[in-house]
């Protein structure tokens, strides 16, 4: 019970963020479980597949009544994302949990450069006659790597690849981004399953149920405040906490790593 309370404060922050920017939660999951709850890394990047795919499915449910997901997007980013996704949980097998987490402070990194690039004008749809496929299945399948092996749902590049590629509008694109990070988070939890066994480690369900309805909760709220707040700040916020984050975590593994 205790490690539940202290996750709190981690599992609204979670919430608030998809709730703010459409991303970046999945990517507070795993240093929240890691460093607060205190769980082995795999056992980590196992449970933010679980939290993730709980919080996209909640948050994915208002908008299917609406009939905004693209379901031809969800099958060509979908599909190949939950074959990556399975492929990288695969992966991790092969390394430590501190490579794992390094991989993870270099993926925050690169979303806080996201945050943090100078704004541009709203990316052009691509007519739909002229989107391509391929493209699209391809950036399905790495970012779907990414997801198994450090666990976060890449929204933050689904998001850009479903406008870019895929010639959706925003309104259509952050719902089917919900979907497709769904369906990927939950392909990587079943097969960290097996990693778990393996390794003779535990999941903890309580925890994950619990981080995932406060953080769903949050998300609902962030969403409330989001019509109220500038978008530019935000991100630039969320940025700089990224490389925060990223730096610490290289400064806590880097040199055990080196060490070993």
């Amino acid at each position: 019970m205790g490690a539940i309370l202290l996750v709190w404060p981690g599992a609204i922050a979670i919430g608030l963020s998809l709730g703010l920017l459409g991303s970046g939660g999945s990517i507070l999951t795993v240093p929240v479980l890691v460093y607060l709850v205190g769980q082995e890394e795999k056992v980590a990047i196992a449970g933010s597949l679980a939290i993730v795919g709980l919080i996209a499915l909640a948050g994915v449910l208002p908008y299917l009544r609406r009939g905004l997901v693209d379901w031809r997007s969800v099958v060509l980013f979908g599909l190949p994302g939950m074959l990556g996704t399975y492929g990288g949980a695969w992966a991790s097998v092969f390394v430590s949990g501190l490579v794992q987490l390094v991989a993870f402070a270099g993926v925050m990194l690169l979303a806080a450069w996201f945050m943090l690039k100078p704004a541009v004008a709203a990316p052009v749809p691509v007519p739909g006659g002229s989107r391509s496929p391929y493209k699209i299945m391809l950036e399905g399948l790495v970012v779907g790597i990414v997801t198994g092996f450090v666990g976060v749902g890449g929204g933050f590049l689904v998001v850009p690849a479903l406008v870019l590629l895929g010639g959706l509008p925003m309104q259509r694109a952050v719902p089917t981004s919900l979907a497709i990070i769904a369906l990927k988070s939950f392909t990587g939890f079943v097969k960290y399953l097996d990693v778990i066994e393996t390794r003779n480690l535990e999941i903890d369900v309580q925890v994950i149920l619990s981080v995932a309805a406060i953080g769903v909760i949050g998300s609902y709220l962030g969403s409330a405040v989001a019509m109220r707040m500038p978008q530019h700040t935000l991100k630039r916020v969320f940025g700089v906490f990224l490389v925060g984050m990223g730096m610490f975590i290289l400064y806590r593994s880097v040199p055990t790593i080196i060490g070993a």
